[in-house]
């Protein structure tokens, strides 16, 4: 389980003003919210929290949520590790209309913020189907989130980054699963400093031909652990220089880096390139976190932060095999039914052309 009874009860107070519903007539008392979200765990096989968003942003209708889910779930009955332990289906054949291009999809979809997760998430998945890319990084996954995913974006392998018995948050990388894209291993090394559980995950994977070696990761937050974060992204770009040289590597994530700490560290490596500095630096793709334009998370005051936590680093395979050539943001757009945006973070968008 992952929130207590207290937790949940200060998550109940809070939804009235932020849940996806305009209405608050439906709201039941505390104690038999939490009596649903008990019954709703025990009918479904998966716990309150999950029980919270679906029963929150569907009027507390104990009926309708279970029914919901399952129908979500594409199946008659069982939980979410039914759902995780599914073999992926057989890939397909289709013809490639871009046989020259290739995309790669960074996001932290901020699990963390239970309020209108499923909305959220919705447009998460919905965004990687309109934009197709190859390979999806993802940061701040939860398993309410992970089991939507995997449910609606079935033509992707989805290998997660979750260590059992470490944080109910993670990283996952997905792969296209079709007869251009052939999954070789896939490995987590993790950071022994960390406090926050945070881990680098990899997959190798041969995709148009092109063989690939893939690493994300969720570095230290806040800046009092500049220390740690620095520390990690060594560790991060030493194993980035360790693969076989034919191999593209494609590294990034939310990275919580800030360019005072990249000068600490006497810049990027040899041979490491930055994806937004080499397609061109846009301006108005710089910041990933920003809080004058994302009011996801409430900030007091006149000063608003951004950052540009997130970022994608290539190191070219020997002969080079891919050229960068444009770097953008997804997630712009405010969701209709809760005015809210997908995350607290804009997603990176990276295409490259085959040599």
């Amino acid at each position: 389980m992952w929130l207590s009874n207290d937790i949940m009860g200060s998550r109940l107070g809070k939804q009235n003003k932020m849940s996806d519903s305009e209405e608050d007539g439906n709201l039941p008392p505390q104690q038999e919210c939490l009596e649903r979200c008990k019954q709703f765990a025990e009918l479904t096989g998966t716990d309150r929290a999950l029980a919270m968003f679906y029963l929150q942003d569907r009027e507390w209708d104990l009926q309708r949520s279970v029914n919901d889910y399952f129908e979500s779930m594409g199946k008659a009955g069982g939980s979410d590790d039914d759902v995780q332990v599914v073999s992926p289906p057989a890939t397909t054949t289709v013809n490639d209309t871009e046989p020259h291009r290739l995309r790669v999809l960074s996001w932290n979809i901020d699990g963390l913020d239970k309020l209108n997760l499923e909305s959220r998430t919705k447009a998460v998945y919905e965004k990687i189907k309109a934009e197709n890319p190859h390979v999806v990084f993802l940061q701040e996954v939860v398993p309410p989130s992970e089991a939507m995913i995997r449910a609606n974006c079935s033509d992707y392998r989805f290998i997660s980054g979750y260590v059992h018995g470490s944080f109910q948050y993670y990283s996952a990388i997905l792969l296209k699963k079709d007869f251009l894209t052939k999954f070789d291993s896939s490995d987590i090394i993790q950071f022994p400093g960390s406090i926050m559980g945070r881990n680098l995950l990899i997959a190798k994977a041969t995709i148009k031909g092109i063989k690939f070696s893939f690493m994300t990761a969720h570095l230290e937050s806040c800046k009092e652990h500049s220390k740690e974060r620095m520390e990690q992204l060594r560790s991060a770009f030493k194993k980035v220089k360790e693969f076989e040289k034919d191999r593209t590597v494609i590294f990034g994530g939310d990275l919580n880096i800030r360019d005072t700490e990249i000068a600490k560290m006497n810049g990027i490596p040899e041979n490491i390139f930055d994806l937004w500095e080499v397609t061109g630096k846009r301006p108005e793709a710089k910041f990933t976190w920003d809080m004058n334009r994302n009011d996801n998370n409430e900030f007091g005051g006149q000063f608003k932060p951004k950052c540009r936590f997130d970022r994608l680093y290539i190191k070219h395979s020997i002969p080079r095999t891919v050229n960068p050539v444009y770097f953008e943001l997804v997630g712009l757009e405010r969701l209709k039914n809760c005015q809210r945006f997908a995350s607290d973070h804009w997603g990176l968008l990276t295409h490259y052309d085959k040599v």
